[in-house]
């Protein structure tokens, strides 16, 4: 009686996966919602719903919720539950004040009026929060089907889309001395006077052919919506009762009020317009292909990605060559005598397996770097496949934080596996180290982040109920994750070397300076990071400046690039160590890819030079202790992926040359 449920459960879960399948070649990758006039039919929503976020700016790293620059508010009782990424991220999703139907135009609207009195203390604060979110440029995020509203401008022939557009405007010099990146009339321009955007018009654009593509039986009155487009303005309007959203006079905020009273009525428009030339699966083309500061320079990024696969082809043909002639020569040694007269990386075959000093923590930071590695391929997978779009807000974070967590298995067990193979003993303190150590250096950080963001009322604070599920998350899944993978790593022997280890050290002769261990390290963290500073632009911008990332494809590419690339120049540079005689090489195996993560800060620090504008003390030590965080996580990354390539190295050449 069981199996006609359990084949209809089969049968909607494959359904279900095929709905996702069909998604994943576009964006967003979710369901489309109908549309139609009130009144017109049943399987379709006539109320469109505004959704507001949070506001931040490129002057600073703290944003803050809608209403905390005194808006208008709307139901906020109705909001959407955020999922764990955007809490993180600091996105507050509520519902807006804006009361919008399909096909049903607004000529000019009240929303609320906002009342400032001078000399009242509430008043003069609420004006003087306005007033510093307008001079440090933040920056509105409205949602409407899923969709951000956009702010268009022309320039010539193209268009340029921004998701956000600015709650207002500071005149800072003469509006005569040039453009004062208002969208107000100049001449109505005062310097040293504050303009907030009280009115906004939205332009709706839909996709009305339902009844030929979608088999709705709404005749002229339904569609899809492809994108809303807003206008900022602001107006003074003559009363409450008597508005005139056509007015060009502006509502000016002097530096300092000098009347009793200041009011600043909010106002909307909403007007609609069909196109059925755009279909709704590309609707999101428009912001993806203009987007300021986002040109895509194809051509310079694909010439990167050819020089690093010619420099890593040049590496892997000289070790090849080079290797085989060196295999071939001690093979075909006969005697001793003559091995003896060798110099190069068989002399140090009884010495190149010796446990490294403070093995520990090595192999802490190698069980976390699988870690990091894994969770990193499989959120880019995902993300290829079109699971993780822009659309589908927080899910990438939310993504990558669980897999991280789940993924404790396997770093316990190589963590296990290499310590063991150090002739350590000490399994409890290994454990509770892979554990605890790295982990907890991001939890301390991203915590003492989120003191700051608190003591400055930022909504970018995590509320202290989601630090305790983050906590259990840790503590309750990933530490006993963790505990089972070092179980079975420690019951398994441990890992055999090729070679046997003397028991009186070899001494290192003199080395050159080119083969000396902090140049060495040096160097080889050069070529890595030059396969990732391009899109390493793209994804500041998409952290900092707001800009949408969607470029996962080609990331997973770079990514698989990085990885090839910080192999073979370990490989290289460890080979040319040991042929030096210099058999020091697990910890410099590690720091020499690991030390592309100083590039990376050294690149972040030229970001924050260069492109952002931040000034105020509290942005500036958040966004060097979020780039500490992403700095060191990339460090045990890279620095794993070169240990694993350079330990692969070694065996295979030690395992495959003669030895007396």
């Amino acid at each position: 009686m069981f199996l006609p449920h359990r084949k209809n459960l089969f049968i909607s879960l494959v359904f279900l996966l095929l709905i996702q399948l069909s998604h994943q070649f576009y964006l967003p990758g979710l369901a489309p919602v109908n549309y139609c006039k009130k009144g017109e039919a049943f399987s379709c929503k006539y109320n469109i719903t505004l959704y507001v976020n949070r506001l931040n700016t490129e002057e600073s790293v703290i944003p803050f919720e809608y209403h905390h620059f005194d808006f208008c508010r709307g139901d906020e009782a109705n909001s959407p539950i955020e999922n764990l990424g955007q809490v993180v991220f600091g996105e507050r999703i509520r519902q807006g004040p804006y009361k919008i139907e399909f096909l049903k135009p607004v000529e000019c609207e009240s929303v609320c009026t906002k009342t400032y009195k001078h000399g009242d203390l509430e008043s003069d604060r609420r004006l003087m929060v306005l007033k510093k979110g307008i001079s440090l440029n933040y920056q509105h995020h409205w949602i409407v089907d899923n969709m951000p509203v956009t702010l268009c401008q022309q320039d010539g022939n193209k268009q340029y889309c921004q998701t956000g557009f600015p709650m207002g405007c500071l005149v800072r010099h003469n509006p005569s001395e040039g453009d004062s990146g208002c969208y107000i009339n100049p001449r109505y321009l005062q310097k040293g006077n504050y303009y907030p955007y009280n009115h906004v018009d939205l332009k709706i654009t839909y996709h009305s052919a339902l009844n030929q593509q979608w088999g709705m039986n709404l005749g002229n009155s339904g569609g899809r919506i492809i994108s809303v487009k807003v206008n900022p303005r602001s107006i003074v309007h003559p009363s409450e009762s008597q508005l005139d959203c056509k007015s060009n006079t502006p509502v000016a905020i002097p530096a300092k009020l000098s009347d009793k009273e200041l009011k600043i009525i909010y106002t909307y428009s909403v007007s609609f317009e069909v196109n059925d030339q755009i279909k709704w699966s590309s609707r999101w083309d428009y912001i993806l292909e203009s987007m300021p500061h986002s040109n895509i320079q194809w051509f310079s990024i694909l010439n990167s990605l050819v020089i690093v696969l010619f420099l890593s082809g040049m590496v892997a043909m000289i070790m090849l060559r080079t290797l085989h002639k060196d295999i071939a020569r001690y093979n075909q040694m006969e005697s001793g005598e003559d091995a003896q007269e060798e110099f190069g990386w068989k002399l140090v075959h009884g010495d190149v397996f010796r446990p490294p000093r403070k093995g520990m923590l090595l192999a802490v930071f190698l069980g976390s770097g699988v870690q990091v590695f894994f969770m990193s391929l499989i959120t880019l997978a995902f993300a290829c496949l079109g699971f993780l779009s822009p659309a589908n807000r927080g899910a990438l974070m939310t993504c990558a934080m669980i897999l991280y967590v789940a993924l404790g298995t396997p770093a316990g067990y190589v963590s296990a596996r290499i310590y063991k193979s150090f002739g350590g003993i000490k399994w409890k303190s290994n454990v509770l180290l892979t554990s605890m150590v790295c982990p907890g250096i991001v939890f301390s950080l991203f915590f003492v982040m989120n003191l700051v963001l608190w003591g400055e009322g930022s909504s970018g604070a995590v509320p202290f109920s989601t630090l305790v599920a983050l906590l259990a998350l840790w503590f309750c899944v990933s530490v006993p994750l963790t505990f089972v993978g070092a179980y079975f790593g420690f019951r398994k022997r441990a890992l055999e070397h090729p070679v046997r280890t003397n028991q009186i050290p070899r001494q290192i002769p003199d080395q050159s300076i080119y083969t000396q261990p902090i140049p060495g390290i040096i160097m080889g963290g050069v070529l890595p990071f030059g396969c990732i500073f391009i899109q390493l632009f793209f994804i500041l911008n998409s952290i900092w400046s707001s800009q949408m990332y969607y470029m996962f494809g080609f990331l997973f590419l770079v990514f698989l690039i990085l990885v090839i690339t910080c192999s073979e120049t370990t490989i290289l540079l460890c080979y040319f160590h040991l042929c030096a005689e210099d058999y020091h090489w697990w910890w410099r195996s590690f720091l020499t890819s690991g030390c592309t993560a100083i590039y990376l800060f050294v690149y972040c620090c030229h970001y924050f030079a260069t492109k952002l504008q931040i000034k105020d003390g509290a942005s500036t030590f958040l966004y060097f202790g979020y780039t500490a965080i992403m700095v060191f996580l990339f460090f045990l990354l890279t620095g794993t992926i070169g240990f694993a390539a350079c330990f692969w190295f070694i065996r295979k050449i030690y395992s495959v040359v003669k030895v007396d």
